[in-house]
């Protein structure tokens, strides 16, 4: 049996972990959607702007493409890299009830 402490700590430093990989594709995805929107729908004139499926195609590099991207990023996360850490019993909670 591991100590309190010891698990206590295994779990701060997945917790942690977990957080900054998230933080760090939060600020990522951030930055390319203002960026691109930026130069991609901003810097260019009207008449060069072309249309994917109806759509700007500015919006779909800038916009679409990172929530789809996001949207993977999250399955991969919860399903793969998250770790699923046990957290032990309540005080006071007996063995055997919910």
């Amino acid at each position: 049996m591991t100590k309190p402490k010891a698990k206590e700590q295994r779990l701060l430093r997945n917790a942690r972990r977990e957080g900054l990989l998230i933080m760090a594709v939060w600020t990522a995805c951030l930055l390319w959607n203002i960026g691109s929107g930026y130069w991609l729908g901003y810097r260019r004139k009207p008449d060069d702007i072309g249309l994917i499926l109806g759509i700007p195609d500015w919006i779909c590099w800038s916009v679409i493409l990172p929530w789809i991207l996001c949207l993977a990023f999250s399955a991969w996360f919860c399903f793969v890299y998250m770790a699923d850490d046990d957290l032990g019993q309540d005080p006071g909670e007996e063995e055997g009830h919910a």
